[in-house]
């Protein structure tokens, strides 16, 4: 593989393992709305949304969420997060190889900056994050668009083209890919959706030990 000159990291599933408690608080919050849903059905259709995506899909379906929807789900990470988030098997000894072999990296991710500074600096990541945190916040529309991906590689001064991205999720795969990146998609995870994932354009791999050796760097 060509080595890229930006490494560009999702955060949730990929850096930080917060899927599964991200997504037991979700459908708790979006049965009591009266959507059913079930963890697996959340884990599939919803995984790497924004959380306002995650609103307009669930309302266009015919349910109410609440204008706050959003608002009471960021008020509730302390929480949901306060216990039992770890960070991805050997995601570390990746991250010291692509600083090792002097590539640029940064992460995009649907969360917003608070929630990123949350949980990696519970796993203690963040120190190696601090100043290129990109949120969904910052573009007009999340994954599985493009817009993302872009604004990151810009903010960074980098071509889409040498840029390649680190994701778990459909949304996440489908919007590297639409922002002509290549994309390694993690599926590690025992809930991966490899059909989806293939699908959406990723390059899979289930062990981030795998992953120097896919950039090139090992």
């Amino acid at each position: 593989m060509t080595r890229p000159d930006l490494v560009i990291f999702d955060c949730d599933g990929v850096l930080v393992d917060t899927e599964t408690l991200a997504n037991q608080h979700l459908i708790k919050m979006l049965n009591a709305s009266g959507y059913p849903i079930t963890f697996d059905e959340a884990r599939k259709n919803l995984c790497g949304m924004p959380m306002r995506a995650v609103k307009e899909k669930v309302e266009a379906e015919g349910y109410s969420l609440g204008e706050d929807f959003v608002e009471r789900w960021y008020q509730a990470i302390p929480v949901i997060f306060e216990n039992g988030v770890e960070a991805i098997p050997h995601i570390e000894d990746v991250i010291n190889a692509v600083k090792q072999a002097q590539l640029a990296y940064c992460v995009a991710s649907s969360a917003n900056i608070e929630k990123m500074h949350l949980t990696l600096g519970k796993t203690g990541l963040i120190g190696h994050f601090q100043d290129v945190l990109y949120s969904a916040s910052m573009v007009a529309r999340g994954k599985p668009f493009p817009d993302l991906f872009l604004h990151a590689a810009k903010q960074m001064g980098f071509e889409p083209s040498r840029s390649v991205v680190i994701e778990d999720s459909v949304a996440g795969t489908t919007a590297g890919t639409a922002a002509g990146m290549r994309v390694f998609s993690y599926c590690g995870d025992e809930h991966a959706d490899h059909e989806g994932l293939v699908a959406a354009g990723g390059i899979l791999f289930d062990d981030m030990r795998k992953l120097p050796a896919l950039l090139g760097i090992a």
